[in-house]
C-alpha cells in the first residue's frame, strides 16, 4: 500500500482540515520559535552553487504544476548569471495559486511561512546572492509579512501582491506582475533563466517547492528520498475538495488515488469521477491511478497543481466541465488567437452538448477546435484547456451519447 503522510489534524482551512507531516511539523500558524524548534535554525553560510547538486540528488520536482526538475531551473539561472557576469540574479517565490480548486499553497503560507522563507533564502544563495521576492495573494499577505517581520535574515525579501486571476501564477506572468503590476504572460522567446525581471536571469519556484528546498538544505538528499519512490521522491501537498470535503493532505510521491481518498475519509462508492491536477488537469474514474509526474497514462495521472476534486453521484460531468470551460475562456490573457477565439468557441460547443443540444456533430466540432488550438498559444493555457476537455469526452463518453439522445445519466436518465 502507498505510504501516506499525516494523520494528526493541526489546523482548519475554511471548513476543512490539514494534516501534519514534513511540511507542517511545526504545527498550525507556526511562529519563528515553533519553526526553529521543529526544524532547527537555518544555516546559510555553507549554501552556494554546489547545493544545486544536492537538489539534483534529491530528485525534487516543481510542485506548482509543471513538475520540472528543480535543480535544472536552479542550474540554468546560476549558469546564466555567471556567464553574463551579472552580480545578482532574481528569485521569486510563486504563491499566487490562481486555480479555484487549489488551496494547498495558501494553507502552507498560513501555517508554515518560515519554511517557505527559508527556501527563498537558500535558493538565493545557490544562484549568486539574488534579489528576493515573494509573490502571494491577498489572503496570504498578512501571514507572510508577519513572518518576515520576525526575522532579521529576511528583511531584503520584497512581498508583491498577486491578483486573483487564473493566469496570475503562470511563470512569465509572475515576472510581468513583479515588474509592471500586470499579471499577463510574456513572450517566451527567451527563457526566464536567461532574461526575466529587467533582463536579469530569474528563477521562479512555487512556494511548496521552496519549502521542500529548505528541508533538503537541512536534512539532505537521502532524507528527502526516504519518502516516495525512486522516480517520484519526497512528499507533496494535495488539495482535496468536492463531495463535502475540503482538506489538505501531505502524501508520499506516487501515492495512489484510492489511498488518498481513504486517508481523506471519502467513500469511493459515492464518487462518480475525480478531476486531478486542477482546471488544466484530467478527469479519471478508476481509483488505482497513482499521482506522479511521469509514467504510463493508464496508470499515472500528473498531479499538476496538487488538486483532487471529487464529482459526486448525481452530478453531471459534462455540465461541470462546461462550467469550468466557460470560466477558463473568460480567464484567458486574450493575447493570441487560440485564447481569443478558440477557447470561447470550445466552451460554447461543450455548453451546447451539456445543455441538451442533440446535434451529433458537436463532439467532432470539439475535436476540430482542439486541433486548431493545441500547441499554438502564447502560453500553456490553451493546451491545459484542451487536455481538460479531451479527458471529459473520454471519461464521460457514455454521458455524451446519453446527452445526444436527450437524457442525462447523472440524473438517472432524466430528460434534458
Amino acid at each position: 500500500m502507498t505510504t501516506l503522510i499525516g494523520t494528526q489534524q493541526i489546523a482548519n482551512h475554511h471548513e476543512g482540515t490539514i494534516e501534519s507531516g514534513r511540511l507542517f511539523a511545526a504545527g498550525a500558524n507556526a511562529s519563528l520559535i515553533d519553526h526553529e524548534q521543529a526544524y532547527g535554525p537555518l544555516e546559510l553560510h555553507g549554501i552556494n552553487a554546489s547545493f544545486i547538486d544536492v537538489v539534483a540528488r534529491a530528485g525534487l520536482t516543481g510542485r506548482g504544476g509543471a513538475a520540472f526538475a528543480s535543480w535544472r531551473k536552479l542550474a540554468a539561472t546560476q549558469s546564466n548569471t555567471s556567464a553574463r557576469r551579472f552580480t545578482r540574479t532574481v528569485v521569486i517565490a510563486n504563491g499566487a495559486e490562481g486555480g479555484p480548486l487549489s488551496f494547498k499553497d495558501k494553507t502552507l503560507l498560513a501555517n508554515a511561512p518560515h519554511l517557505v522563507i527559508d527556501g527563498v533564502l537558500v535558493a538565493g544563495r545557490a544562484v549568486n546572492d539574488a534579489q528576493l521576492y515573494m509573490y502571494v495573494n491577498a489572503g496570504s499577505m498578512p501571514a507572510v509579512k508577519a513572518a518576515i517581520s520576525q526575522r532579521h535574515d529576511a528583511s531584503k525579501i520584497k512581498v508583491i501582491l498577486s491578483p486573483d486571476t487564473f493566469l496570475s501564477g503562470e511563470a512569465s506572468a509572475v515576472v510581468n506582475a513583479v515588474a509592471s503590476n500586470t499579471a499577463l504572460p510574456l513572450d517566451k522567446r527567451l527563457r526566464l533563466s536567461q532574461a526575466g525581471l529587467k533582463g536579469q536571469p530569474t528563477l521562479v519556484l512555487n512556494v511548496e517547492t521552496l519549502a521542500h528546498t529548505a528541508l533538503i538544505a537541512r536534512f539532505g538528499a537521502a532524507w528527502f528520498r526516504d519518502m516516495g519512490t525512486e522516480h517520484d521522491p519526497g512528499t507533496r501537498l494535495i488539495s482535496v475538495s468536492g463531495h463535502g470535503s475540503e482538506q489538505v493532505l501531505e502524501v508520499a510521491g506516487s501515492a495512489s488515488v484510492g489511498d488518498i481518498l481513504a486517508t481523506a475519509a471519502v467513500d469511493p462508492s459515492a464518487v462518480q469521477a475525480i478531476l486531478i491536477g486542477g482546471y488544466h488537469g484530467r478527469w479519471v474514474r478508476p481509483l488505482n491511478y497513482r499521482l506522479a509526474p511521469q509514467g504510463p497514462r493508464n496508470e499515472v495521472v500528473r498531479p499538476g497543481a496538487g488538486v483532487i476534486h471529487l464529482l459526486g453521484m448525481g452530478q453531471c460531468g459534462l455540465t461541470s466541465t462546461a462550467a469550468i470551460a466557460r470560466y477558463l475562456a473568460g480567464e484567458s490573457a486574450k493575447q493570441c488567437g487560440p485564447c481569443m477565439f478558440g477557447l470561447p468557441a470550445m466552451a460554447k460547443t461543450l455548453t451546447a452538448l451539456a445543455s441538451g443540444d442533440r446535434d451529433p456533430r458537436l463532439p467532432a466540432e470539439l475535436a476540430r477546435l482542439a486541433m486548431l488550438v493545441s500547441g499554438r498559444g502564447a502560453c500553456n493555457h490553451p493546451d491545459g484547456f484542451v487536455q481538460l476537455i479531451d479527458s471529459a469526452l473520454e471519461t464521460f463518453s457514455e454521458d455524451v451519447d446519453a446527452h445526444l439522445s436527450g437524457r442525462c445519466m447523472a440524473t438517472q436518465g432524466g430528460q434534458l
